[in-house]
């Protein structure tokens, strides 16, 4: 059997391949990718709770797999992705998740609604007179790409300037093994980004405001206080994944609406019920295909040793098709009440940002049901990015009839 998860075909739907490797194989060792998958949701989530599947994957590529020319070449890259707390355990991912969970937990989020409210509001307003466009560039990147540049105290005509940069750097962080030049073209972005954050940060260090960095500079709750550079890393992570999260749920929510017309009615007639369809969407086809760890200890799952130092895909969007916890799994349904999924991953390292997605998601569809009822899926193929963990569209062409 072909285990190429890259092709075209497994891009645009990987979901028959994931069902065959659960019937058949649910701990597989991939010797294109040389790395196990895992892909039964029992199995994944265990994973996702123990310790022994470590986040810790920068670091140890780095020291260890590159050459000391390699090492040189990617020290900029190096110097930033090892403070992203997704790519840290304990004790350093919760000293430093600890500093910025305050501003996305639910207390705070709610009082963010207004504010989210007006962002959609012109996001569709922009869009409800237009024949045809793409729903990625025109609603479900500015969206979240907005909401988050207002919680950092970025100029909001900056956004642009994040896609480019998130779309260099997905490359790299995502997986896109078939991108040769990924390396340079992410330290490139990476290092861009990170200058614009150091000049923004030296500017509210000197006059503070009401944002979200303004905040984590002046907590001295930390011990240690995080260092200028971690300080730097954690604002482009969430930069990154502020918007880059939100703007794949959106934009396959609407896909998944769009290809059952009866879901879409029924949002039409009770926009309320958007909420429920997040979740859905979440399950159903979420913004994230896999999550990757590293073994840190020899271990065995389902007959199958791993060892130490190897690679480890969680596979969360076969997890959540399993028929073993999902009734009927490969239908789209947002009247479903029973919906444990782990579109946003599970334990110590489940979405920081899930509330606000979650908010941004429900509010976006609710007001596109409202607004532009009549889309439909037009004839242009839809683009994915060429990624192992991502599961989103660079380009998703409709027409509003």
């Amino acid at each position: 059997m072909d285990h190429d998860i890259l092709s075209q075909d497994r891009l645009a739907d990987p979901y028959p391949y994931f069902a065959e490797m659960r019937a058949t194989c649910p701990v597989h060792w991939n010797e294109q990718y040389r790395a196990w998958f895992v892909y039964r949701y029992d199995d994944v989530v265990a994973a996702l709770r123990d310790p022994a599947f470590s986040s810790d994957r920068v670091r140890p590529v780095y020291n260890e797999r590159l050459s000391g020319e390699q090492r040189q070449a990617r020290k900029a890259t190096y110097d930033v992705l090892q403070h992203w707390m997704v790519f840290l355990d304990q004790p350093d991912h919760t000293r430093i998740r600890k500093l910025v969970m305050p501003a996305f937990t639910p207390k705070a989020v709610a009082s963010m609604r207004p504010q989210v409210e007006k962002v959609v509001e012109e996001a569709v307003r922009a869009i409800t007179d237009r024949g045809d466009f793409d729903l990625v560039r025109d609603l479900a990147y500015p969206i979240p790409a907005v909401v988050i540049a207002e919680l950092m105290g970025v100029p909001a005509q900056d956004r642009e300037l994040f896609k480019q940069w998130s779309d260099e750097i997905v490359v790299l962080v995502f997986g896109a093994k078939s991108t040769p030049d990924r390396h340079e073209r992410a330290q490139r972005a990476l290092t861009e980004l990170t200058e614009y954050l150091r000049s923004h940060i030296s500017r509210l260090r000197k006059q503070p405001d009401d944002n979200l960095i303004s905040r984590i500079l002046e907590s001295r709750e930390q011990d240690p206080p995080l260092t200028d550079d971690e300080v730097v890393s954690t604002c482009a992570l969430l930069i990154f994944g502020g918007h880059e999260t939100t703007t794949n749920m959106i934009a396959n929510g609407t896909r998944a609406f769009l290809q059952n017309p009866s879901q879409w009615e029924l949002l039409k007639e009770d926009p309320a019920m958007a909420r429920s369809a997040v979740e859905e969407v979440l399950r159903f086809d979420g913004p994230a295909k896999m999550a990757m760890r590293r073994v840190a200890k020899d271990v065995e799952l389902r007959g199958s040793r791993m060892r130490a130092g190897d690679t480890v895909y969680l596979v969360q969007a076969s997890a959540n098709r399993d028929s073993a916890v999902f009734d009927n799994p490969d239908t789209f349904d947002i009247t479903r009440t029973s919906n444990r999924h782990v579109g946003f991953g599970f334990g110590l390292h489940h979405c920081l940002g899930n509330f606000l997605a979650r908010l941004e998601g429900h509010l976006a569809f609710e007001a596109l049901a409202t607004g532009c009822p009549d889309i439909e899926i037009a004839d242009s193929a839809q683009q994915w990015h060429p990624t192992l963990i991502s599961r989103g569209m660079t380009s998703f062409p409709v027409t509003n009839r």
